[in-house]
């Protein structure tokens, strides 16, 4: 249960060690985005009425795009279209809320420094949330942050095993692993954070989830 203040880079070391592993060139490391926001201050208090919940809601979102009761889909301050604006209950302490970090790139990228910075070793990190998917029963994790991870492997302009040209196929990659990590982080086992390794070098490189996931709304038909 991570408090603010909480060395986050510290934990995943003690995590690593007790599991008996240690970081190698070309690993990922997935941090919920949960415990960033606990350690980070994104926490607020709350009264457990329907109204209070709606309020911090609406705070935390810069358009609000349908209601239904005390539901809310949203766009975030970070672009991001979600239920609620991220803001979650679960594992929190009582009387509290728990928010989405205010920059998981940032965040992503400052984990990423520290560990090459005291381990010396380059690795990649991403900071994860659970969302719902439009049309789609059931949650997914996806990646809120991102550093040292091409968020995106564009693919244009390459052949299929037809041979044929490739014109608008980009593979969200960092939104792949963080759903494949997902089924080891379960909420009730208290586990923030998970090792992926074995992923192709040419994934790695510069990008964020801010630049490269968010769709700009030229490009959103659904604006």
């Amino acid at each position: 249960m991570v408090q603010r203040g909480d060395d986050l880079v510290t934990l995943l070391i003690d995590s690593l060690e007790s599991a008996g592993e240690s970081l190698l060139e070309n690993d990922l490391v997935v941090v919920t985005s949960k415990v960033v926001s606990k350690s980070e201050g994104q926490v607020v208090a709350f009264d457990g009425t329907d109204e209070h919940k709606v309020a911090i809601v609406e705070g935390e979102s810069r358009r609000v795009l349908r209601r239904r009761g005390t539901l809310r889909i949203t766009e975030t301050h970070h672009g991001f279209i979600n239920a609620n604006a991220g803001v979650d209950l679960s594992n929190a302490d009582d009387g509290t809320a728990i928010l989405l970090p205010k920059d998981p790139d940032r965040s992503a990228r400052r984990i990423r420094g520290e560990l090459a910075r005291r381990l010396g070793v380059d690795v990649a990190v991403l900071i994860t949330d659970t969302f719902g998917r439009v049309w789609r029963q059931g949650v997914t994790d996806v990646a809120l942050g991102s550093a040292g991870l091409r968020p995106v492997l564009d693919l244009r302009g390459t052949h299929d095993a037809t041979g044929r040209l490739l014109e608008a196929t980009e593979v969200a990659i960092a939104d792949e692993i963080a759903g494949a990590a997902n089924l080891v982080l379960h909420k009730s086992a208290a586990t923030p954070f998970a090792l992926v390794r074995g992923l192709d070098p040419s994934f790695f490189g510069p990008g964020s989830v801010s630049e490269n996931i968010v769709r700009s709304k030229n490009d959103d038909l659904f604006r």
